[in-house]
């Protein structure tokens, strides 16, 4: 990623906070880590980390778009989904968690890690997000893998 998209992306990721100045300021000389609320520009869908990754992997394809951004939780485990707000989605399933209006979400700046959380899809800027459609086909897919796979590897 370029320099220019990095500043976009902290402009984008900065702008969900009540004072992106303060986000920004948290990000550098702070514990790296700050809370930005949900359900205004973005909505995030939280799935354990085996289906999140196995998901993630499904959407890079050639004939799909690079996907939206997508975060890491080391020490819970757990893959977010930046998807469009959208009050009236229902996300069913075992492990799944939507943060929307009303929710906070720990946010690392796109260009570097903190904590346990790291970006695997960091935003470019644009303010492309994941489109729900695709992503639910992919965790549809993913969660039929790991099903398949779950008593190969003893899980």
């Amino acid at each position: 990623m370029s320099d220019a998209m990095w500043m976009r992306g902290v402009e984008w990721l900065s702008a969900a906070a009540t004072d992106p100045r303060l986000c920004k300021r948290e990000w550098d000389q702070g514990d790296g880590v700050a809370l930005l609320e949900a359900g205004r520009y973005w909505d995030v869908l939280s799935v354990p980390d085996r289906l999140g990754l196995l998901a993630l992997d499904l959407l890079w394809q050639a004939s799909l778009p690079v996907p939206g951004p997508t975060l890491v939780d080391t020490a819970a485990h757990r893959v977010g989904f930046f998807l469009p707000p959208d009050p009236g989605s229902r996300w069913i399933g075992a492990g799944l968690r939507r943060a929307g209006r009303g929710s906070w979400v720990a946010v690392p700046p796109p260009y570097r890690a903190a904590r346990f959380v790291e970006w695997l899809v960091p935003p470019d800027g644009t303010g492309a997000l994941h489109p729900p459609g695709t992503l639910e086909l992919a965790l549809r897919q993913a969660n039929g893998t790991l099903a398949v796979l779950s008593p190969a590897i003893g899980v």
